[in-house]
């Protein structure tokens, strides 16, 4: 179904409070025009979803005196976004967010921000060869809430080879690894339940934390690993019902955990009867990593009260349109998910699983050539951030999709708003944290091919010349 709508006018799903929206914009002042940078900075906070569509923007004068503006410089701000797309505002009804239609001839943008790399090499022929036995898939029962059982049994196989003892009872196939955070969130929370998250980290994971009801609590996490101290003390002090953790390639850090930690926090955890809900959708993501690290669950002890859920996905490694991931769990905790599931699907499609049970067969063979278009990535855009921004912080990683950059300013989001004027989409610092921070930092993909890389490092050091930050040139003996 398509977003509702009275006939000629938007219908508003949500609405956004001042305080949140003010919350959001940040500093949002720049060297334009007031209205054009407020414009500016609410058209990337639709542009990158932290205001979602069709959603009902606080009214202007409300925003100008939050703001401290004149009500004149919000008129023009919303005036500036109707006229771009960005809002529709009928009389009576307010103004709300919207994403403008793009027609055919629009410009192609440079797309920094989506790590999603290219379908990997092999998969056409994987592909080609489950679905030329259609007679044979489609004898299969079409509704599945669990998985089918020769994808369950190769990727129970696959964490007993890398050190988890693992049965396919243990196994929930699901779509993909978004579907399965929710599901699990939607499992064992209950409203208001407090939960632990990294910040920076995946927001649509934070997301579907709290639309289960999820409280957030932040710990930190950096490109040079995580505040182990800070971690352990919320979840002894706190004892949350989860905390939810990236420990290989987090992202958007691109730190991975020691195994020292793992085991701190797997056991503090325990104590505390915190689940934890660890993301390994990245952890098989890897470049040249020195040392090789056991799934997170192999950590925990074997008998525990406290459950270890781990996810899993092909999302990243294999095929962002490959729409097949898994849970791995207790059986009882398995037994609860598959009792709760139908609310919201009925399972995943056959022919997904059938692909996916194909690929595990080769799983190594293909990881090692993601691994070397990984490296070749990584190692253009190190090259070309340090070539023209060298002032900026470039970290070392060692696997993953992205890396997490330093700017020495809180200027992300006024650098993402100017460079997407450019036809570069690039996410901001803030959206990765629950609270609005990050500022500093922008995440920068190494998935886009040399050429796309180039001319979108290109573009940030241009736009990064233009803006006014401090000790910058002034921009009127700027070089052009």
């Amino acid at each position: 179904m398509g977003a509702p709508r009275a006939i000629g006018r938007p219908v508003a799903r949500s609405n956004l409070g001042v305080k949140q929206l003010v919350t959001l914009l940040g500093e949002w002042e720049s060297g334009d025009a007031a209205y054009a940078a407020l414009a500016a900075r609410i058209r990337l906070l639709i542009d990158d979803g932290r205001i979602a569509t069709y959603t009902r923007l606080p009214a202007e004068r409300i925003l100008a005196d939050a703001l401290g503006r004149s009500r004149t410089t919000v008129v023009s701000a919303y005036g500036a976004l109707r006229e771009a797309g960005y809002l529709v505002s009928v009389r009576g009804s307010g103004s709300v967010a919207m994403l403008p239609r793009r027609g055919p001839g629009a410009v192609a943008e440079i797309d920094f921000a989506h790590a999603v790399p290219e379908p990997v090499p092999g998969l056409e022929a994987i592909i080609e060869r489950v679905t030329g036995n259609v007679p044979d898939l489609l004898r299969r029962p079409g509704l599945d809430l669990v998985g089918d059982p020769l994808l369950r049994r190769r990727i129970a196989d696959r964490y007993t080879d890398r050190g988890l003892p693992t049965t396919p009872a243990q196994i929930v196939v699901t779509l993909g690894g978004q579907h399965a955070i929710a599901l699990v969130a939607r499992t064992l929370l209950r409203r208001a339940d407090r939960v632990v998250v990294e910040t920076p980290t995946y927001p649509h994971a934070y997301e579907a934390i709290a639309e289960a009801g999820g409280r957030l609590v932040s710990t930190p996490v950096t490109a040079a690993g995580w505040d182990m101290d800070h971690f352990l003390e919320i979840l002894n002090r706190m004892r949350p019902e989860m905390a939810y953790c990236i420990p290989d390639f987090q992202n958007p850090t691109g730190a991975s955990m020691p195994s020292a930690h793992r085991e701190r926090l797997a056991d503090a955890a325990r104590r505390a009867g915190t689940a934890l809900l660890v993301d390994e959708t990245t952890a098989e993501l890897d470049i040249d990593r020195r040392t090789d690290h056991f799934p997170f669950a192999a950590h925990a002890p074997v008998r525990s009260s406290v459950p270890v859920v781990t996810i899993g996905s092909l999302g990243k490694t294999v095929w962002s349109g490959l729409r097949v991931g898994w849970i791995r769990a207790d059986e009882d905790i398995v037994d609860r998910i598959v009792r709760r599931r139908p609310a919201g699907d009925l399972g995943s499609p056959i022919i997904d699983q059938q692909i996916a049970a194909e690929v595990l067969a080769g799983y190594d063979d293909l990881l090692a050539v993601r691994s070397a278009q990984l490296r070749i990535g990584r190692d253009t855009l190190t090259g070309l951030l340090r070539n023209h921004l060298p002032e900026w912080e470039i970290p070392d990683v060692n696997g993953g999709l992205a890396m997490w950059v330093g700017l020495g300013a809180p200027l992300s989001s006024a650098l993402a708003a100017a460079a997407l004027n450019r036809g570069v989409r690039i996410s901001a610092g803030p959206k990765f944290g629950v609270d609005g921070a990050h500022e500093r930092y922008i995440r920068v993909p190494f998935t886009e091919d040399a050429d796309d890389l180039a001319a979108g490092v290109e573009v940030l050091r241009d736009v990064w010349a233009s803006l006014d930050r401090p000790g910058a040139p002034d921009a009127l003996t700027r070089p052009a």
